[in-house]
């Protein structure tokens, strides 16, 4: 997934930031508002983590203008505010999960990739593909009762086929989800972990259709 977290608190949200890209997404972190609005307008992105008090403005109206003009990104909220009439403030106003500080990263690794599973349509973790069996929640994948080690960018590239069987992703929408705005990418980024991937799963687990992009396969 391509994230991006809205912190100003420099010591959390590098917490935050290692332990998503950590977990394989791709993370553009801002530290105001502004430059929050700035990046949703020239970056899709799956998933948004947004701190309520920013140096320039309150984290619930942002959400609000957000919802208001048709953005159905997932909002995970991270706020020191503890109170139920926040939570009800913040859930209210469109946020898709309410997480308090101080939290556990693994927590938050969680409740990401639940409310992953939600926006793709479906909550259960458990997938079966062929012969891989796939906890999307554990990020485990046994092939015919195997346990297979993946990368963490593997695990993200396979994760992004997973929650869209039969959808074509392109090469520039894949590198969106794996690779933040200061990321280098070499040209054959996403080739080599398409290989791997078939080396690992079986050569049919991601289909190429030539000058389109990818999708998943049968393994």
């Amino acid at each position: 997934m391509r994230v991006l977290l809205i912190e100003d608190d420099t010591v959390l949200g590098a917490a935050v930031r290692d332990q998503i890209a950590g977990d394989g997404h791709s993370v553009d972190w801002a530290n105001r508002l502004d430059k929050a609005g700035d990046a949703l307008v020239v970056a899709a992105y799956d998933l948004v983590l947004l701190d309520l008090m920013l140096p320039d403005g309150l984290g619930v109206p942002f959400l609000k203008a957000l919802r208001a003009r048709g953005d159905v990104t997932p909002v995970i909220i991270l706020t020191a505010l503890d109170q139920v009439s926040d939570r009800i403030a913040g859930l209210n106003a469109g946020a898709d999960d309410y997480l308090v500080k101080p939290f556990d990263l693994a927590e938050l690794s969680a409740r990401i990739g639940s409310v992953a599973r939600r926006y793709v349509g479906n909550p259960n973790p458990l997938v079966t593909l062929g012969a891989l069996e796939i906890d999307l929640a554990a990020r485990r994948i046994r092939n015919n009762g195997c346990i297979v080690v993946l990368t963490a960018r593997e695990w993200a590239l396979f994760e992004a086929f997973v929650q869209r069987p039969g959808q074509l992703l392109s090469k520039a929408q894949l590198e969106e989800r794996l690779y933040s705005f200061d990321t280098e990418i070499d040209s054959n980024t996403i080739e080599v972990h398409v290989s791997r991937l078939r080396k690992k799963l079986g050569p049919h687990v991601i289909e190429t259709e030539r000058g389109l992009g990818y999708r998943l396969g049968q393994p």
